[in-house]
């Protein structure tokens, strides 16, 4: 007769083990320690052979018998159960050694190889903080769109969502070198294309940066003059002014990016918004404040290394804090000094593609990246010149002539 639940959970052990029979070669083996083990006997070839289908309770006896019905499925096949199970042991041994860990590994010493030091650390330190200790052990060929997803929360949960669409980018780029580089061809699709960042992260509101008026301009200018912050940061925010770079551009600057004699200074692609590089002409001004500031910072790597570490750059903090110790809290940012030139050369007639340029907005795609980053260099070293002036004069409280259109 069959078994039912109720024989198989009542049945004890004996002093010998023995069998309590259900069909087709299915039984409970009870051991005389207790122990209640489901088999399968069964030939192949002639050659007698048994089948572990696991142990009871954790394996029901409907369990067992939807198991052993594959099992016999197999058999009349020609195809050995036995032989199924030990090739998916070791499949799963296989997948649990192919780790998430293994291959990011692998893949952050491919990309690596070009790109800057500065860029490699962040993203190491991303990947080690964020992503490899909630994915790493796990088997690359287990992780799922959810499991991605609750890793860009967890992040985003912090409030860092900038961090949180780049851990995106990091884990679908280790897929895809995975899928590319996996000889045994069982890395086949990248989970976290089906979904994309928005669908996690919030958008930021568009939140302007605080600036002065252009009427106010001058006093800040003389304000940045007679601070008694240190004479580095004073040249950092003096030179936002006649630049207008972006903050990260301007702490991360290297002396090899200056030219002091061709009065220009080439940021490379790698620390660009737009990936590629830029040229920056430098006004007269500008090459005094850089020629002063050699002698207060040419021995490290950085224009404005930090006055504690001088491996790392200031801060991005440390403009902010300045223009706050002026009385500017709220009111104006290392930033802003981006949108006054952008307005004030704009309503003064400068031709708008020089200023996008100078900007670094214009967009720029792989084939022409190479090429932009010079284009209208002459209007553009003239416009900066003129721009140097313009402030020179503001801060004198001089009567300012409009500078209308002289770059074009």
């Amino acid at each position: 007769m069959a078994l039912t639940d109720i024989a198989v959970k009542s049945c004890k052990p004996k002093e010998k083990a023995y069998k309590l029979s259900d069909s087709n070669g299915l039984y409970l083996l009870v051991s005389p320690a207790g122990g209640k083990l489901w088999r399968y006997d069964f030939a192949i070839d002639k050659n007698r052979r048994t089948l572990s289908l696991g142990i009871y309770p954790v394996v029901t006896l409907q369990e067992a018998r939807e198991a052993h019905l594959q099992a016999r499925k197999n058999v009349a096949k020609g195809i050995d159960p036995s032989d199924l199970k030990k090739q998916a042991k070791a499949d799963s041994e296989v997948n649990n050694a192919n780790t998430f860990a293994l291959w990011a590994n692998q893949w952050l010493g491919h990309w690596r190889v070009d790109k800057a030091p500065r860029h490699i650390d962040i993203i190491s330190r991303r990947l080690a903080i964020n992503v490899l200790p909630a994915l790493g052990a796990m088997p690359i060929l287990n992780i799922t769109a959810v499991d991605i997803a609750n890793v860009m929360r967890a992040i985003a949960g912090r409030g860092a969502l900038d961090v949180a669409a780049s851990a995106y980018q990091t884990i679908s780029q280790v897929f895809r070198y995975a899928i590319a580089n996996d000889t045994t061809a069982r890395i086949t699709r990248n989970p976290a294309t089906d979904i994309k960042p928005s669908d996690i992260i919030q958008s930021r509101p568009v939140v302007n940066q605080a600036r002065v008026d252009i009427k106010d301009l001058p006093a800040l200018l003389r304000a940045i003059d007679i601070s008694e912050t240190r004479a580095a940061t004073r040249i950092a925010i003096k030179l936002m002014a006649l630049t207008f770079v972006r903050t990260s551009e301007l702490i991360g600057a290297e002396w090899n990016e200056i030219d002091l004699v061709a009065k220009q200074w080439r940021i490379t692609a790698e620390r660009m918004k737009m990936k590629s590089p830029h040229i920056v002409p430098l006004a007269t001004q500008a090459i005094e404040l850089l020629t002063t500031l050699k002698d207060l910072t040419g021995w490290s790597v950085y224009l404005f290394p930090h006055q504690h570490d001088p491996k790392k750059t200031m801060s991005n903090n440390t403009i902010l804090q300045a223009l706050k110790r002026m009385g500017y809290q709220g009111k104006m940012t290392g930033h802003g000094f981006r949108g006054i030139a952008s307005t004030t050369l704009h309503e003064q007639g400068y031709t708008h593609e020089h200023i996008e340029l100078q900007l670094a907005h214009a967009p720029r795609n792989a084939v022409s990246a190479a090429y932009n980053h010079a284009l209208y260099l002459q209007p553009r070293t003239l416009m900066m010149q003129q721009w140097a002036d313009y402030l020179d004069e503001l801060k004198a409280g001089a009567k300012v002539i409009p500078i209308t259109g002289k770059s074009a």
